[in-house]
C-alpha cells in the first residue's frame, strides 16, 4: 500500500522577490554501501552525487542517480535512500526552506517523527512563473558552476565566518535558479533523438578528461556537423561543449588538489592539461589563485 499523500509538497505561488531561503544543513558526505530508513522531512533537501551511485525510492517511484546528478527531496514526501556503489559514495546534502520560515535547532528537527507529526511545521515550496515547481521532475543534472556554488555553500556553512548567512542565502538562490533554468533545456532535449547519445558522450568525457577533446572530434564521433553538434550539446548540457569541458576540468582539478598529494603536474595531466604552465594559467584565471596556493588554502581551511 502506498503512503503517497497528494497534498505534499505544500506549494505557494509567489513573486521571485519573496524567495528568502533559510539553510539548515550543508555538508559533504562519504558513505559506504548502506540502506537508510524510510522517512519524511519537514524541510527540503538537495542531494547531489559527487561520486558513486544512489537509489532513491520516493512515493511509488524509484530513481537511480549516478555521479553528476541531483535529486530534489520534498517536504512531507516519503523517501528512502540506498547507497548502491561497492565503494564509498560521496554526496553533497543541503537542507533548506524557501521562506526562512522553519525553526531548526538540531539536525533531528528536519526529520518527521511519525509518532508525533507536527502538521503546521511542513515547509512550503515556492513556485514562480514561468518555471515549473522544482519538485515536479525531481532529478537534475546541474551544470558545473552550480556544483561549484554548492561546494562554496558547504564551505561557508561549515566555517561560518561573519556574514555567512547572507553568503549562503545568495549562493542557494543562485543554485535554485540554475536548476530552474535547466528545465527549459531539459524539455528541449527530450524532443531530440540525439539526446541519449550526447549524454553518453558527456559521461565518456567525464571519465576520460585527460584526452584531447575538441568540438571537431566530438562532432565527428557523433557523425554530426560541428555547428549542429554544438547546438544540440548546449541544449542537453546547458552550455557549449568547450565551456562545459573547461568547467568540469576545473572542478576535477580543484577536487584532486584538495583530496590528493599528487604533484601539480600530475593533477594537470589527469584533467587534460599536459603543460604544467598552461594548466597553472588556466586554473589561476578561473579560481583567482594558483593551483599551489589553492591546495595550501584548502589544507588550512
Amino acid at each position: 500500500m502506498s503512503d503517497k499523500d497528494p497534498s505534499y509538497p505544500l506549494r505557494k505561488q509567489v513573486p521571485s522577490r519573496d524567495w528568502a531561503p533559510g539553510i539548515h544543513y550543508a555538508q559533504l558526505q562519504t558513505l559506504p554501501p548502506c540502506t537508510f530508513q524510510r522517512r519524511r522531512l519537514y524541510d527540503f533537501e538537495l542531494l547531489y552525487v559527487r561520486q558513486g551511485k544512489l537509489l532513491t525510492k520516493m512515493d511509488t517511484e524509484e530513481y537511480i542517480l549516478n555521479a553528476g546528478q541531483l535529486i530534489f527531496l520534498s517536504s512531507g514526501v516519503y523517501h528512502q535512500n540506498i547507497i548502491l556503489s561497492d565503494s564509498d559514495t560521496k554526496l553533497i546534502g543541503i537542507h533548506f526552506d524557501f521562506f526562512g520560515e522553519s525553526i531548526i535547532t538540531h539536525d533531528e528537527d528536519m526529520v518527521v517523527n511519525e509518532d508525533e507529526v507536527i502538521h503546521d511545521k511542513f515547509a512550503f515550496e515556492a513556485v514562480t512563473v514561468p518555471f515549473m515547481p522544482l519538485s515536479q521532475e525531481p532529478i537534475y543534472s546541474p551544470p558545473p558552476e552550480c556544483v561549484h556554488a554548492m561546494e562554496q555553500l558547504v564551505h561557508e556553512f561549515t566555517m561560518r565566518p561573519a556574514g555567512y548567512e547572507w553568503v549562503c542565502r545568495g549562493l542557494l538562490l543562485g543554485i535554485l535558479t540554475s536548476l530552474l533554468r535547466t528545465q527549459s533545456s531539459r524539455d528541449a532535449a527530450k524532443s531530440s533523438v540525439h539526446t541519449e547519445r550526447i549524454r553518453a558522450l558527456i559521461d565518456e568525457i567525464e571519465e576520460r578528461l585527460a584526452e584531447r577533446w575538441t568540438n571537431k572530434s566530438m562532432a565527428t564521433s557523433m557523425n554530426m556537423h560541428e555547428d549542429h553538434f554544438a547546438k544540440l550539446f548546449r541544449e542537453v548540457a546547458g552550455m557549449p561543449p568547450g565551456e562545459y569541458l573547461r568547467s568540469i576540468r576545473h572542478r576535477e582539478a580543484r577536487k584532486l588538489l584538495r583530496e590528493t598529494d599528487w604533484p601539480i603536474e600530475r593533477v594537470g595531466d589527469q584533467v587534460g592539461y599536459s603543460d604544467i604552465h598552461y594548466f597553472s594559467r588556466v586554473f589561476t584565471a578561473n579560481e583567482g589563485i594558483s593551483p599551489r596556493a589553492y591546495r595550501k588554502l584548502s589544507r588550512i581551511l
